[in-house]
C-alpha cells in the first residue's frame, strides 16, 4: 500500500499538532463510533512478539473519575514538594490534568503474563510488553487528535490508585490513564515549552552518525 503525499502530509499534521490536553476540554459526549475507531487504531499498534497485552478501561462514570482525581492529588502533592523555590510555585501554578473536566477517562493496562512466559522478542529485554503498551497509547493519541479529540496523559498518579479505583488485577499494570474530549482549541506548541519550563531541544543535537 503506497501513501500518497496528501496523506504523508496529514499524517506529519497530526504529528507536529498533537498536544497533552488539561484543560480546555468541553462536555459533548464523545460519539461512540468515534471512541471505537480510537481505541481499535490503538489496538493496531506494534506488539512485542504479537501479544497485544494492553486492555482499555473506559470511565465515563464522575464518581469513578472523582476516586482518580484524589490520586492524582495525593502525587501531585509529593511532586511539588520534589522542587525548590520559584520552580515549586511555577509547577504548582500549571494545570496537569483533565480527570473532572474530560467527558471520557481510558486506562491504558498491561498483561505482562498474556502470551506465556516466554515472548518472541522479549527474551534479553522483558520491558518490551510494557513499552507495546506504550505504543497503543500512542496511536491512540495520534487518532484522537485526526477526530479534533484532546487526549491528556496523567502521569502523576501511582498506578495503585488507579488498580484500586478500577478494580483491575494485581498482575496488570497500569500504564496510561487517558482524558479524552472534545476542546475548545489546541495550543500553538506544547504547553510546558510555552511557559518556559523548557525548551524544544534541537534534532541536530539529538542525532548520532555510527556512533555516539
Amino acid at each position: 500500500m503506497t501513501i500518497n503525499a496528501d496523506e504523508r502530509d496529514a499524517l506529519y499534521k497530526v504529528i507536529y499538532s498533537r498536544r497533552d490536553v488539561r484543560g480546555q476540554y468541553l462536555p459533548d459526549p464523545v460519539p461512540e463510533e468515534v471512541l471505537r475507531r480510537v481505541l481499535d487504531a490503538a489496538h493496531h499498534a506494534p506488539s512485542v512478539g504479537f501479544m497485544q497485552p494492553w486492555d482499555f478501561v473506559v470511565v465515563r462514570d464522575f464518581e469513578v473519575r472523582k476516586q482518580i482525581k484524589a490520586g492524582f492529588e495525593v502525587a501531585h502533592a509529593e511532586a511539588a514538594a520534589m522542587f525548590d523555590g520559584e520552580r515549586r510555585e511555577q509547577y504548582r501554578g500549571f494545570k496537569l490534568e483533565g480527570i473532572l473536566e474530560a467527558p471520557v477517562g481510558v486506562c491504558v493496562t498491561c498483561d505482562r503474563t498474556r502470551s506465556g512466559e516466554v515472548v518472541i522478542g522479549r527474551t534479553a529485554n522483558p520491558e518490551m510488553d510494557l513499552y507495546s503498551s506504550v505504543c497503543a497509547v500512542q496511536n491512540l493519541w495520534l487518532a484522537a487528535r485526526a477526530e479534533n479529540l484532546g487526549v491528556g496523559w496523567v502521569s502523576i498518579i501511582h498506578h495503585d490508585s488507579v488498580r484500586q479505583a478500577l478494580g483491575i488485577p494485581e498482575h496488570i499494570v497500569p500504564v496510561a490513564w487517558l482524558c479524552i474530549g472534545k476542546v475548545s482549541f489546541f495550543h500553538d506548541m506544547p504547553e510546558l515549552e510555552q511557559a518556559g519550563w523548557l525548551p524544544r531541544l534541537a534534532l541536530d543535537d539529538l542525532v548520532h552518525q555510527e556512533q555516539w
